[in-house]
């Protein structure tokens, strides 16, 4: 039976990976999906252009790199269809969209910047359809190097959807503007009014690591209590990052990382009260394939 590979480039601001996933030409629903690959290297752009708002030749020539190697894959794959997207880092980039035409000149590879707040509908996109438990309310946060997306999702229903310049590199460089915490305390206590009880679905490589090392959770449910996420965060806040390399077997371009990433989840938890964190493993790529499988369906 034939099979279909759909691929998603996703652009960040820490790392840019290749993902393909493979589903049969005759299936159902989107849930059949099979991943073929998933690459992901740290190229790091947030840290020059956070600092000083572009990206350097020498950056730019990797990405240009690994874009070709990434077309090579995707040809190798034979991928029918894909997307690549670039997020918070590109879209600060005063030189962002004169590499983009030069990769696409010299690749053929079409990257699109897209805005924050379709990087947040993306991200949710198809995860409201694996949910078990729709009933409640959860804020579906993905905690990226640039930028931080939080979807309200209440009784299975969006409620809203923003995107805050607010990252882990951006934490690590010293460009998070107090107004902009200011913002998402504003905006998360006011959701908090709307719901008894709200918990946090959570996005990212950061909080997928952070749950692999928490002591208490629910591996059932994919679920950890906040106060694992804490303790994580006290483990590694005191030690150097070649220490949390050393101790925790942390790779370089996630041992420094990881701390401010636990810090912006704990203090969304802290404004929401939030008593636990699901922690499924699905981001912004698994959401662009989902979305280009849906587009080929409706347009058969």
């Amino acid at each position: 039976m034939p099979r279909l590979n759909y691929a998603a480039i996703d652009i960040g601001s820490n790392a840019v990976r290749l993902l393909i996933k493979s589903i049969s030409s005759n299936a159902k629903d989107k849930n059949q999906f099979k991943k073929i690959m998933l690459l992901r290297v740290p190229l790091r752009l947030g840290f020059d252009i956070f600092s000083e708002g572009v990206l350097s030749e020498r950056k730019a020539r990797k990405l240009l790199r690994l874009m070709k190697a990434y077309r090579h894959l995707m040809k190798i794959y034979d991928v029918c269809s894909y997307r690549a997207c670039a997020t918070s880092a590109m879209r600060d980039a005063k030189n962002g969209s004169e590499i983009i035409k030069e990769i696409s000149k010299e690749t053929g590879i079409n990257i699109e910047i897209i805005g924050g707040s379709e990087e947040a509908r993306i991200i949710y996109s198809n995860h409201l359809e694996c949910m078990a438990d729709r009933h409640g309310a959860y804020l579906y946060v993905d905690v990226g190097g640039g930028s931080t997306e939080i979807n309200f999702l209440k009784e299975g229903e969006l409620l809203s959807s923003v995107s805050y310049n607010i990252g882990t590199v951006r934490l690590l460089t010293g460009k998070v503007r107090d107004d902009e915490w200011i913002r998402m305390q504003h905006d998360l206590e006011r959701l908090s009014t709307q719901a008894k009880q709200i918990n946090i679905i959570g996005s990212g490589g950061n909080i997928n690591k952070i749950y692999r090392m928490a002591s208490v959770k629910n591996v059932l449910k994919q679920s950890m209590p906040v106060s694992s996420v804490r303790e994580v965060y006290n483990q590694l806040n005191t030690l150097s990052v070649e220490e949390r390399m050393n101790q925790y077997a942390l790779k370089p371009d996630r041992a420094d990382v990881i701390v401010p990433a636990a810090e912006i989840f704990l203090r969304i938890a802290e404004l929401v009260h939030a008593d636990h964190i699901l922690v499924p493993v699905i981001g912004l790529a698994d959401g662009i394939i989902d979305e280009l499988y849906t587009m080929s369906l409706n347009n058969k």
